[in-house]
Formats: C-alpha cells, structure tokens, sequence
C-alpha cells in the first residue's frame, strides 16, 4: 500500500518538489546503457571470442591433423590449400572440403577407433 502513497504525494506536487516525470529521462537512458552492457558481455563478446578460435584453428591446419567438419565428417588432412584441404575419409576415398567448415581438430588415433 505503501508505494500508492508515494504516487499520491507525487502528484500532489507540494512545497519544493520537482516537476513529475523530471528524472524519468535519466532513468531511462542507465536502463538503456545497463542492457546493452549486458547484451556485449553475454552476447558479443563470447561470439567475437569463438570466432577468433575458430580462425586460429583454421590458420594451423596442417597435413596429417585428423578433422570433423561442421556436417560431421571424420577424415585426415593430406593436402592445405588456401582456402580448401584435401582430406581422406576412407583408405583411398579423398574429398575436398573449405577450410573455414571445419569444426574441430580431433586427437591422433580417432580414425581408428570409429
């Protein structure tokens, strides 16, 4: 009940009191600036972070690593190129993929195992 009060007193706009709604900009605009502060650190900032990961990755590809690319393939590095790598998949079956679909670097020994 008690924040009707301080409503009603508001209003009433006695002795000395500032015009209502003076400090409601103000209010606003630290909202404004808090959300967007929590929008860069829960959203922009991981996303800027995991792209320069997967950058770094794709630069170190190097003949040999064992890859998955984003649609889930398993296969072996045998040839770098600029933008796309030559991998083998099966003994002798070899595709040609873009660098920058590559998911992650899996441990040596992978192929054999799956």
């Amino acid at each position: 009940m008690g924040f009707w009060m301080a409503d009603a007193l508001a209003q009433e706009g006695g002795g000395g009191a500032a015009a209502p709604g003076a400090g409601a900009g103000l209010d606003f605009l630290i909202m404004i600036i808090i959300f967007f502060a929590l929008l860069y650190f829960m959203i922009i900032r991981p996303q800027s972070k995991r792209a320069k990961e997967h950058k770094k990755l794709v630069e170190s590809l190097s003949k040999g690593d064992e890859v998955v690319t984003n649609g889930g393939v398993l296969g072996k590095v045998t040839n770098v190129g600029d933008t796309f790598i030559r991998m083998e998949v099966s003994e002798g079956v070899e595709i040609v993929a873009q660098k920058q679909s590559v998911a992650s670097v899996m441990p040596k020994g992978t192929m054999k195992n799956a």
